[in-house]
């Protein structure tokens, strides 16, 4: 296996920023001029800093620390700079879309789509902090992670439907997140949301009147749980998402995943330091 080290290069970003605390990944949105609206620049900036710490992660190396002792990453918080979380699609790229040829378009959506998976699917637990306005594609980021903090002032939207498109590419995700029915009605409606509308329905999970130091408790308490447990509960939920065979197949799967757990290097660490009376090697001092 590859050794990917903390201390490598970080990617060359303009548009975003890396920065890493201990097991903590910071990415921030930085174009807060156009209200960090998404160029095609800026999401390959981002789809780059969550491939780095994908493959810098406890989940993906499957150990605490690198080959130099510095911690393999377990969080990553997802911030956006200025007054507004993210503004969505950058007009510039969408007025080109209409002088584009199907195939560019296609190479576009791919483009987004592979933004939107990589988060979703990310090995950390993931958490926004969310101020200011969410729109479209800016709502599909808020879809692909695990703990969203809003200001009451925020404002989301599945904005598409305004401009006669569709949801399509985050589509999935908002449907995972919030389920059919909300799905439906908030494409359609195509309308902004208050912080209290999506807190009631999953979108968010925790309305702050300050984000500064919001997430701490939240990451704290990932701290305190296995890392890898983190990443293969992600996984799970995927499983059960696609899950196509049978309800005796499903129970049958879940007993050998539930051994594979116990019988792995955490899962041992972790039932002996229950019984021992000791904190796990994994939680912070």
């Amino acid at each position: 296996m590859s050794n990917y080290a903390i201390e490598d290069l970080k990617p060359e970003t303009s548009l975003c920023s890396l920065d890493i605390e201990g097991a903590v990944a910071h990415l921030t949105l930085r174009r807060e001029d156009v209200y960090n609206a998404l160029n095609i620049q800026l999401i390959s900036e981002i789809i780059s800093i969550l491939d780095w710490t994908r493959e810098r992660s406890v989940g993906e190396r499957g150990t605490l620390v690198d080959s130099n002792g510095a911690p393999h990453l377990r969080v990553l918080v997802l911030t956006g700079a200025g007054k507004h979380f993210c503004a969505g699609a950058d007009i510039n790229m969408m007025r080109d879309a209409g002088a584009k040829s199907p195939e560019e378009n296609r190479a576009d959506s791919e483009r987004l789509d592979r933004l939107f998976n990589s988060l979703w699917s990310h090995p950390c637990f993931t958490i926004g902090k969310i101020q200011g306005v969410a729109l479209g594609g800016g709502a599909g980021l808020i879809a692909g992670l695990d703990h969203v903090i809003a200001e009451p002032s925020t404002r989301i939207a599945l904005s598409e439907g305004k401009l006669g498109i569709l949801p399509a590419v985050i589509g999935p995700y908002v449907y995972r997140k919030v389920g059919s029915a909300q799905f439906r009605r908030l494409s359609m409606m195509a309308g902004r949301i208050a912080a209290d509308e999506a807190l009631r329905i999953g979108l968010v999970n925790q309305v702050s009147d300050s984000l500064d130091g919001a997430e701490s408790s939240v990451i704290a308490e990932v701290l305190t749980t296995g890392p890898m447990a983190v990443a293969e509960s992600k996984r799970l939920a995927l499983t059960f998402d696609r899950w196509s065979g049978s309800d005796e197949e499903l129970r049958t799967w879940t007993l050998d995943k539930t051994s594979e757990m116990r019988g792995s290097q955490e899962g041992q660490e972790g039932l002996a330091s229950f019984l021992e009376k000791r904190p796990p090697n994994w939680k912070e001092e």
